[in-house]
């Protein structure tokens, strides 16, 4: 009897795994080449997020979806991927929310300084339902915002003087992003801010066309930004997150199946991208430390100052951002924070 059982237990076993592999085959996924393209350098965390994403499309679909990663910039600059998305040229890719802020005002909420306190609080904020109202917004405009990865919070570098006080600022030609709110704020506090797409800057840098920028510490490290920017401030001003975006025309064209890989994998990846770029931001802080970049902070007073400097600027972008956005984001932190 018990070698009956066991008969019976093992035919069960086989049969269950052969209707596993029979469903596998018998979902709608085509073989497809999806092309994935980035500004960040591959070895940088969203790079590797980036293999990652791939990797993961590829053992969802049993082989049959091939993501193709275009990292370095090679498809152009950010604005020219999110048209490329919108065309239906391109398929995949992640961008700071500051070029799509040009598109729709709203996402410009994240450009604002001191939003948040820590990653923690971001993630609440971006996965919650305020995160969820912004990215409903893509679609209109021919996107699919699938979640929200990390870029971080941002640092200045520069190559005239240690920056440590407000009054430090002043006169910096400081490359900003591509948005009016990143712009209005530097100028707020003295730089002469010139907006500038990222894979220009290091070339800029490098000639001395601006004195210098503000990006994640890993950015700062992988782009090699540390060679021409002897000078670094741990000013923590801004938290910016990465949208990772589908093209609309291209995702609307998936069966059910291939959007359901899409969308698992993208999730599974959000995990894997924030562990690594908040790892790889305390190994750039050590890095660029070994490699004589004098590093600086502002004192509670100074960010202060700062805080007081830039609220008239904050209040009066309200209106071009929507004030129902701005509030929204800055209650959600507060709640996430438990202020």
């Amino acid at each position: 009897m018990k070698t009956l059982k066991k008969t019976m237990v093992g035919l069960t076993a086989v049969a269950l795994l052969g209707m596993s592999s029979a469903a596998v085959w018998a979902k709608d996924i085509k073989p497809r080449i999806i092309r994935f393209g980035y500004g960040l350098a591959d070895d940088s965390p969203t790079g590797k997020a980036s293999a990652h994403f791939a990797e993961v499309v590829d053992k969802l679909s049993d082989g049959k979806m091939k993501v193709k990663t275009f990292g370095n910039g090679a498809l152009g600059p950010d604005e020219q991927l999110i048209n490329s998305l919108i065309s239906g040229s391109g398929e995949i890719t992640f961008v700071s929310t500051a070029p799509i802020a040009s598109l729709i005002p709203e996402f410009g909420v994240f450009d604002l300084p001191f939003l948040f306190d820590n990653e923690k609080v971001a993630d609440a904020v971006l996965d919650g339902p305020e995160g969820k109202k912004l990215l409903d917004k893509l679609p209109a405009k021919g996107l699919i915002g699938l979640n929200y990865w990390e870029n971080g919070f941002r640092n200045i570098t520069n190559s005239r003087h240690e920056i440590s006080k407000l009054d430090d600022i002043n006169g910096i030609k400081l490359r900003v992003m591509q948005n009016q709110v990143a712009l209005s704020v530097f100028k707020g506090l003295g730089a002469n801010a010139i907006p500038m797409p990222f894979t220009e800057l290091f070339t800029a840098l490098e000639t001395k066309t601006v004195d210098g920028q503000e990006n994640p510490l890993s950015t700062i490290q992988t782009s090699k930004f540390y060679e021409v920017q002897p000078y670094l401030t741990l000013s923590n001003h801004v938290y910016t997150p990465f949208v990772f975006l589908a093209s609309k025309k291209w995702f609307d064209k998936l069966s059910q199946d291939e959007k359901d890989v899409i969308t698992q994998a993208a999730a599974d990846s959000q995990a894997f991208q924030r562990k690594a770029s908040r790892q790889g931001n305390e190994d750039a802080l050590k890095y660029l430390k070994e490699h004589d970049v004098k590093v600086a902070e502002f004192s509670t007073e100074e960010k202060e100052k700062i805080r007081e400097k830039v609220a008239p600027i904050v209040e009066s972008l309200k209106a071009k951002i929507g004030k129902e956005t701005v509030e929204g984001v800055l209650e959600a932190a507060k709640k996430a924070s438990g202020a």
